[in-house]
């Protein structure tokens, strides 16, 4: 039998006593363990989805189960200490011989998501992930309008992504460093294309695209 067990998406009575407690087998001590996380890596393959670009594209896994619960907690119930297990699980499935100059770029979230949420958990993971690598963290992209993807169509979603997104003036791209560019959620790619495209144009050459999961 699986060793994971589904856990309640709201914080239980042993967050409340203890630190933390693991959110996929309850071990006392870290919001999730070693063996969970191995038990998701493990479990990691590679996965294809057309980019149409050469940028290559390395997803932890679907939005169900445990992982699909990891991601809901930490992005509607706020439990920021999640951030580092969800960018250490990243990690391992990111090539190892990525150049060291290599720059995480965060997906940008909406502004109002950021005030209901009381963090912006894209920009969080990216954090902690460019700790891990010590590679450097910049806001190249930022928002252009609070589009509402939750709850639209393929379609809307589509059209919403193309003018979601602008580049940041204050940042230069070189077309000598990788980029890492990272998302939490691909559910029909738009957002992923629309920002990897803006970074082309900006003269982007070698583009990494990093999520954490996909929903089917």
């Amino acid at each position: 039998m699986p060793f994971i067990v589904k856990n309640t998406t709201f914080p239980n009575f042993l967050d409340l006593v203890f630190p933390h407690s693991c959110r996929g087998c309850g071990l006392i001590g870290e919001p999730f363990c070693e063996r969970c996380k191995n038990h998701i890596i493990k479990s990691h393959q590679n996965l294809c989805f057309n980019l149409k670009s050469s940028s290559p594209i390395y997803i932890l896994g679907e939005r169900s189960g445990i992982l699909g619960d990891l991601i809901h907690d930490y992005k509607y119930y706020s439990i920021r200490a999640l951030a580092r297990p969800l960018a250490e699980m990243l990690n391992e499935i990111l090539p190892k011989d990525l150049p060291k100059n290599s720059v995480v770029v965060p997906l940008p979230t909406a502004t109002h998501h950021i005030r209901a949420r009381g963090l912006d958990h894209t920009y969080l993971i990216a954090k902690h992930l460019a700790k891990i690598r010590h590679y450097k963290l910049e806001r190249i992209l930022l928002r252009a309008k609070n589009t509402v993807q939750v709850g639209s169509n393929r379609s809307d979603r589509l059209t919403q992504a193309k003018s979601a997104y602008i580049k940041n003036p204050k940042c230069k791209i070189n077309k000598d460093t990788t980029y890492i560019l990272l998302d939490d959620v691909w559910t029909t790619g738009a957002s992923i294309k629309a920002a990897t495209k803006l970074l082309q144009q900006a003269g982007g050459k070698n583009i990494v695209v990093a999520v954490l999961t996909y929903s089917s």
